[in-house]
């Protein structure tokens, strides 16, 4: 079935292109507006949606969605957990927070927990190492972490209705 966007969206669309010089130049900024109105990813028909849209091929439209990690390959869970990895995320605990992640969830970083209600993922950067060890759940920060807490916050999204 063919991906289409209701008319508030398709304003939007409009809005983006007119802000851009060409419309390859508006490639990211259509690409977040689909995965919101196709629950939460990119799917084949979006990229061929995109393509159409913007007059490029396809193939230009999947090298930019598989080089952002903020594009999702699959549908993902109601809610995305990030923990941050990176060095100074690292050195502060960051790899021990995602294995506690994955223990409690009873999945690995790149997996959905059964229920669909948590998708989990390790991040190269989060951009917050002076409050390390970190992580986003959807597009909130939780910083300086213990497993305490992360023990509450997933626990309140798996609870989450």
């Amino acid at each position: 079935m063919a991906f289409v966007l209701s008319e508030d969206r398709e304003r939007e669309v409009s809005d983006i292109l007119s802000r851009y010089p060409n419309k390859m130049a508006a490639c990211i900024p259509l690409l977040h507006l689909c995965q919101d109105a196709n629950e939460g990813w990119v799917s084949e028909e979006v990229i061929l949606f995109v393509a159409e849209r913007l007059q490029i091929s396809a193939a230009q439209v999947k090298g930019v969605v598989t080089f952002y990690t903020l594009f999702n390959q699959e549908k993902p869970g109601k809610h995305q957990v990030w923990v941050c990895h990176t060095l100074p995320c690292a050195l502060r605990g960051g790899e021990h927070i995602l294995h506690h992640c994955e223990k409690k969830l009873g999945i690995h970083a790149g997996e959905t927990t059964p229920d669909g209600r948590v998708t989990l993922r390790s991040a190269e950067c989060l951009a917050a190492c002076g409050q390390a060890p970190m992580m986003q759940v959807d597009k909130e920060y939780h910083e300086n972490l213990t497993t305490e807490q992360v023990d509450r916050i997933l626990e309140g999204l798996l609870k989450d209705g």
